[in-house]
């Protein structure tokens, strides 16, 4: 029997997996998307967010008040339970979770500039924090930076619920692989070359090709993902599966139902 650490999460038995591609903060399509999703959802179903769920789009923190929403919403329906709903850690959340601890940094000026390209200035701002002021106390030393970084730790606690959102993310989830034909679940991607405990960074920066996997990722069928950093757009084959519909990029937000087998069953879009 294989066995993974805590930051991965056996999804059991379900019936289907409702696969959620990268929102990047486009909380009008994520409330688009769950109102249709709620016909879909039965009890013994798994609804699992890939992560991105912030950066980008115009309301972040709206996107995760949107989530919390429809997870008390599906949580009252019979027979739904907690572990039904799974939420990944995205690259955003990846940058978010160090950009709070950039203090400690060696270079953290070039490393905030760097963050604020990749999406997390839309973040900020919805948070209300200035990205310019993050980036005059990257200047000024290491007791301005703390107080800064203090403020966004302040602003993310004010909005309920977000802060023990950012504790439950998964960095990967799976079927059991005593399954018959057990899936992998990621953010953006996996280093084949690498087992499940050693892919570290990879789930959200691998440069591997993740389309040009053509071999099974051994002890897993399939693996799944929900972002796509170069924004091919959806893409479906034997042993992997890119849901990503370009949210955040002009593109739509999809929803990928999965059988047991990986196989899509159906196809939501907002």
């Amino acid at each position: 029997m294989a066995t993974f650490d805590s930051r991965f999460l056996s999804l059991g038995t379900p019936k289907r997996i409702w696969s959620v591609s990268a929102i990047h903060g486009e909380s009008e399509r994520l409330m688009a998307l769950h109102d249709e999703l709620l016909d879909h959802v039965r009890p013994g179903d798994r609804i699992l967010y890939h992560g991105n769920y912030i950066g980008y789009g115009d309301t972040p923190c709206e996107t995760i008040d949107e989530l919390l929403t429809f997870r008390r919403l599906v949580l009252s329906m019979p027979g739904m339970v907690p572990d039904d709903i799974i939420y990944l850690r995205g690259g955003q959340e990846e940058m978010w979770q160090k950009l709070t601890q950039l203090q400690f940094a060696q270079n953290p000026s070039d490393i905030l500039l760097w963050m604020l390209g990749k999406g997390l200035s839309s973040t900020l701002a919805s948070y209300g924090i200035s990205p310019h002021d993050g980036i005059v106390a990257a200047q000024e030393g290491v007791m301005s930076l703390t107080r800064w970084t203090g403020k966004i730790r302040d602003a993310v606690r004010e909005r309920p619920g977000h802060d023990i959102f950012g504790t439950q993310i998964r960095r990967a989830a799976f079927t059991p692989v005593e399954s018959g034909s057990p899936l992998l679940f990621v953010h953006a991607g996996i280093d084949p070359d690498h087992t499940l405990d050693h892919q570290g960074d990879n789930f959200w920066w691998s440069d591997k090709d993740f389309n040009g996997i053509h071999a099974p990722y051994e002890p897993f069928q399939k693996v799944i993902r929900g972002f796509d950093p170069k924004h091919q757009g959806l893409n479906l084959n034997c042993v992997t599966a890119t849901i990503d519909g370009g949210c955040g990029f002009g593109g739509a937000l999809v929803c990928a139902g999965f059988d047991p087998q990986g196989n899509v069953l159906e196809m939501l879009e907002a």
